[in-house]
């Protein structure tokens, strides 16, 4: 893995070569942040720093809270750092940095917005194995923000990388990508989807969930380093969060199990689910795929890695009144809006968007078709997800900045 580009050294305080991965930070829960870095050689006092500004005066809190980050050995040259921010109960944004006894990231902000305020999220998915066109979606998404101008979120739907164990593949592949192009992971926090390149599913210390693995549930920094967690026996994808006036539930497609199905229908259920003016699920295998290599789909069974989402989750996402589910797997665009009960005039729509266009290799070759989908582009892509108390506006483009499809949904 290569060191630090000279491009890069002045995102640091202080220059020292024992960085190279500037932090990455994760949605954990409504009031918290899960932040990885990692250095070339163990550091030594490795901090994790965090203050606020607080509603309603935005006046900046400049009480520091340090934090001890966990840390794991990856191998002789790479040496990971993990920590959590928060609470920050109603802060307005979050501000934060990494220290070791001899350098200092620079202090990064993450912009936190009310319900009615204007809130950007980028959706991207699939960018594995194909980081030169994945830098093309990217300077796309530059363009349509502009340059230093950076999402309040990234939802990533999954398969960040090709091969989780190759710890070249998240430098590669989405670490040094997302660097290059401005360091969208360090302000905009990631919801992050579980894929099937980018989780090993081994429940033991030597699994190589390095950089993504999530640990909702744990509530601090101190939790992770908690036995279960160090000795590879706990991980979990599914969490909910509210992102301005909608809510989010993420969902592990390719781990299900009794307690994600009784999180679930308890979210759904929920007061802060009914509530929000948009209720959206995502995963990282759609329930309805149409596009796929033909043998792997029926002769290696895959087309049944999804089939307890459509069967089991869907029948949930229509009876609960679920606006919109975002998924990836499949490498092309496709959007469908159906009616949530086919039988029923007033059970209102739902929603059906795959984005897995962010890089890797396309599929091209139908293999079902579940006659919902109105739009179909077997391109690389991104979509730009605004929302804006009653409003959520839905814009997918392609790598040239064209737009391909739009929607809107206004309460």
């Amino acid at each position: 893995m290569s060191s630090m580009p000279l491009d890069l050294m002045d995102d640091w305080v202080t220059i020292s070569h024992e960085f190279q991965k500037l932090p990455m930070v994760f949605e954990h829960g409504q009031e918290q942040y899960y932040v990885v870095w990692e250095t070339n050689k163990p550091a030594s006092e490795s901090l994790l720093e965090w203050w606020v500004d607080t509603l309603p005066s935005n006046k900046q809190d400049r009480a520091h809270h340090v934090v001890e980050a966990q840390y794991k050995l990856l191998d002789e040259s790479h040496h990971r750092y993990s920590a959590i921010i928060g609470p920050v109960g109603l802060a307005s944004a979050v501000h934060y940095r990494c220290t070791t006894s001899t350098a200092s990231t620079k202090e990064y902000t993450i912009a936190r917005r009310s319900k009615t305020e204007l809130t950007q999220i980028l959706v991207i998915s699939d960018n594995q194995h194909g980081d030169d066109v994945f830098r093309q979606v990217l300077a796309a998404i530059q363009n349509h923000y502009g340059r230093n101008v950076f999402p309040d979120a990234i939802l990533h739907a999954g398969d960040s990388v090709q091969h989780v164990e190759r710890l070249e593949d998240w430098q590669d592949q989405l670490f040094s990508p997302l660097e290059d192009a401005g360091g969208y992971q360090h302000r905009s926090p990631m919801v992050f989807v579980s894929g099937n390149h980018d989780h090993d599913k081994a429940r033991t210390p030597s699994n190589w969930n390095v950089y993504a693995d999530m640990y909702h549930g744990v509530a601090t920094t101190e939790g992770l380093g908690a036995p279960e967690v160090v000795n590879g026996l706990y991980h979990r994808f599914y969490h909910a969060v509210s992102l301005g006036s909608a809510r989010i539930i993420s969902l592990d497609a390719e781990c299900p199990s009794a307690e994600q199905s009784a999180f679930l229908e308890r979210e759904l259920q929920s007061e802060a689910f009914q509530s929000s003016q948009f209720r959206i699920v995502t995963m990282h295998i759609a329930p309805y795929i149409e596009f796929w290599d033909p043998y792997t789909w029926n002769e290696k069974g895959e087309k049944h890695w999804g089939e307890h989402v459509r069967l089991e989750y869907d029948q949930l996402f229509r009876q609960y009144n679920v606006d919109l589910v975002i998924s990836g797997h499949q490498h092309n665009y496709q959007r469908g809006t159906v009616r949530r009960n086919p039988q029923s005039a007033d059970g209102g729509s739902i929603t059906y968007a795959i984005v897995g266009g962010a890089g890797g290799g396309l599929d091209l070759v139908r293999v079902e078709d579940w006659d919902m989908y109105t739009v179909t582009y077997l391109d690389h892509h991104f979509v730009s997800l605004e929302i804006e108390n009653r409003e959520l506006r839905w814009t997918a483009k392609n790598r040239a900045g064209d737009i391909i499809d739009q929607f809107n949904i206004v309460r």
